[in-house]
């Protein structure tokens, strides 16, 4: 355990006791979002980036080090197991290497070498290889067969180079040297079938294509891939085979004796065809896909974030809007909770009648339940319906503010098991327009219940590890609901069940508690909930808000364990709880090392400050609504040259898509994103930004808008 955490705090430059304490917390029970909120003094400030490093290398090397048992186990009943192999496997830290010292000594199917040892020709494969060293002396080979073997020179031969072409292939050292070799130096390539002719695909570019196993970016690798499984492609790796097995001679091949020296060279291009390069081959394009899944599940996880931080605007009375033409709008109304209150469906655009009609019934909604809040689903009629709104809006004295909001995902929330279970007697339709409405007011609590592969933020999320990807995707959605925190009075058991300590079984009996005895009035009363015991409060308590309860720091990200401290705090302020909010800039220049206890450090206290600064504070920034230009409603309404305004959609590896308001996002390709040189587009722009766009070129035909950012 003690070389894991020397390990682990070596690779991620931290100090071993940081590594260990992490751990220590980890393993009983705690979170990750909890260590890196509410136990900094023993982390010493790990945020949760660092956290989960930790816990990925120790789950990476544990299991290596469970694995080195089986191995030397293993090796250990052949009786072959030397101190000095013992060592190797001990000191080795990286699963290729390892499989490589074990695979001379691992149960093997009946291979070619094998029935040539039951032929009896180990003797003889023994005596030729005392022979391959600068010295060894000159010997007939067929000769040399004939003295060992009964069976004809010829074949005892071919059984020979069976048994040195395994034991070459088997050597950890020529295996780690290929590898490092075809890792540097090999080229993916790919070529299209001939069965689809020129421009018939969308991997034109991939038509003869080739790039360095070590250069290429993560979404080629990914969409080489893919054209593969669907039959489009041919992909290979493209290296230099004569300079492979020139260094292999020049690795094995000791002897001055031409005839030994062909036969080896024989041998080492049997080793090589037959035994080594398919298994490197593997090696190699699953460590590549392995590396490419990782970059795209990160890219992933980066948008994720993003969109489900983004601003709310705000629980106030709201009208959700899911467009469409002849099967017209469907209309939700919602309260400032998000509690679904009634629903309409209107069709402004099936002629004037009906137009009239329909403004004439929006006009009564809004005015009846106030609404301060227009949503309006991305989807076909986006565009019209917004304008027939505006019109609407014309007409009012209070006028809503009305935002277009992206649908992505709506439709897979509106036929799901929890949308059923919610809206029991609605039709899909319905549903749609309140989870518009909702994920308006606020996107994060209204996204959680949707998987977040649908919310359309991905790159290649069908193809990547799926395992991986929902590792991380849940990451990324428990990371930023404790971030924010969760009102434990409106919140569903979907977004409770990612809260720190809290299951879907407890967040299930915290919304049944609630339902069968009112609100809640203070942290503690979780207490009381089935099965909710002191260690899940303890991890869950923080990251739970009540507005409006029985003490004003259950509205905050203090920990309950902490309000001794906050009470000391305002005691020596003459500040009752009760007015936490009205602290005077005076009181805020307070010496918070003077609080400091065994218990409780600064960085706590640094926390607990904060909160006191702006208690009931949403750290999500504030609400901006786009405005996209009036008239470009349709792909065919852009022009080269536009200038226009857009919110960035999805961030991938080579740029990042932006929403004009035409149902087309347009593609600023990394080149387009600066003035300058971009590595990672992430560092330029964030899914969610608002941003001015100039149009460089319009595909009708493939329906393709290029754009750039550049100043």
């Amino acid at each position: 355990m003690s070389v894991i955490l020397s390990l682990i705090a070596t690779e991620l430059s931290l100090q071993h006791q940081q590594v260990k304490n992490a751990l220590d917390l980890l393993q009983q029970g705690a979170t990750i979002p909890f260590v890196a909120r509410y136990r900094k003094e023993k982390t010493d400030n790990l945020d949760e980036t660092q956290l989960r490093d930790i816990e990925a290398r120790y789950q990476y090397l544990n299991s290596l080090e469970e694995r080195k048992q089986v191995i030397l186990e293993s090796i250990a009943s052949q009786d072959k197991l030397t101190p000095a192999l013992q060592a190797q496997i001990e000191n080795c830290w990286q699963k290729n290497t390892l499989e490589d010292l074990y695979l001379p000594y691992k149960p093997k199917r009946r291979t070619k070498a094998a029935i040539a040892r039951e032929k009896g020709l180990t003797e003889l494969a023994e005596s030729i290889q005392s022979l391959n060293h600068p010295q060894g002396k000159t010997v007939n080979l067929d000769q040399l067969a004939q003295d060992y073997s009964s069976i004809p020179p010829k074949e005892a031969l071919e059984g020979v180079s069976d048994i040195i072409a395994e034991e070459i292939a088997s050597k950890a050292e020529v295996r780690t040297y290929l590898r490092d070799y075809l890792s540097k130096e090999a080229r993916f390539t790919t070529t299209i079938k001939s069965e689809h002719p020129e421009g018939s695909t969308k991997y034109e570019m991939y038509r003869n294509f080739g790039m360095s196993v070590a250069k290429i970016a993560p979404h080629q690798l990914l969409a080489m891939f893919r054209g593969e499984n669907e039959g489009i492609l041919t992909l290979g790796l493209d290296y230099d085979q004569e300079v492979v097995l020139s260094r292999l001679a020049v690795k094995e091949i000791k002897t001055k004796q031409q005839q030994l020296r062909e036969f080896y060279q024989e041998i080492i291009k049997d080793s090589w065809k037959r035994l080594i390069e398919p298994s490197l081959i593997r090696e190699i394009r699953a460590d590549g896909k392995q590396k490419a899944d990782l970059a795209s599940v990160e890219t992933f996880a980066a948008n994720l974030k993003q969109l489900l931080l983004a601003p709310p605007a705000g629980m106030k009375p709201t009208l959700g809007v899911d467009p469409g033409l002849r099967t017209g709008c469907k209309l939700a109304i919602l309260s400032e909770t998000g509690k679904f209150c009634q629903y309409q469906v209107i069709y402004p655009h099936s002629g004037s009648n009906k137009r009239a009609e329909a403004a004439n019934l929006v006009k009564d909604l809004l005015n009846q339940y106030r609404v301060e809040l227009i949503a309006i689903g991305n989807g076909t009629a986006s565009r019209e319906t917004a304008a027939f709104i505006s019109e609407v809006l014309e007409t009012l004295t209070h006028k809503p503010e009305m935002v277009i909001v992206s649908e992505a995902g709506a439709s897979i929330y509106s036929a799901s098991v929890i949308a059923k279970e919610e809206f029991p007697d609605l039709d899909v339709t319905i549903r749609g327009a309140i989870s518009i409405g909702r994920r308006l007011q606020d996107p994060l609590a209204e996204l959680v219940k949707i998987d977040p592969k649908s919310i359309g933020v991905g790159q290649y999320q069908h193809d990547v590890d799926q395992k991986l990807l929902r590792q991380k995707l849940t990451e990324t959605v428990e990371s930023c609901v404790n971030y924010v925190g969760v009102d434990l009075n409106t919140a569903s058991k979907e977004l409770l069940s990612y809260v720190s300590g809290i299951n879907p079984s407890l967040a299930n009996n915290i919304v049944k508690y609630r339902e069968s005895n009112g609100a809640f009035l203070n942290r503690r009363e979780l207490l009381k909930v089935p099965k909710l015991g002191n260690k899940a409060f303890e991890q869950a308590a923080g990251f739970l808000r009540i507005r409006n309860g029985n003490n004003p720091l259950d509205n905050t990200a203090v920990h309950p364990e902490s309000y001794p401290v906050v009470e000391r705090i305002l005691a020596s302020l003459n500040v009752p709880l009760t007015q936490i909010s009205k602290l005077s800039s005076e009181t805020k220049k307070i010496n918070l090392e003077q609080f400091v206890t065994p218990s409780i450090g600064l960085f706590t206290l640094q926390d607990v400050w904060s909160e006191l600064e702006k208690p009931g504070r949403d750290p999500r920034s504030l609400f901006q609504s786009v405005d996209f230009k009036p008239g470009i409603k349709e792909i065919q309404d852009v022009e080269a040259g536009m200038e226009l305004t857009g919110v960035v959609a999805n961030v991938v590896n080579f740029g990042a898509f932006v929403d004009i308001g035409v149902h087309q996002d347009g593609l600023v390709h990394i080149s387009e994103l600066a003035d300058y040189f971009v590595r990672d587009p992430q560092e330029v722009v964030k899914v969610g930004q608002i941003v001015k766009v100039k149009v460089l070129e319009v595909n009708l035909v493939l329906k393709r808008i290029s754009l750039s950012l550049k100043q």
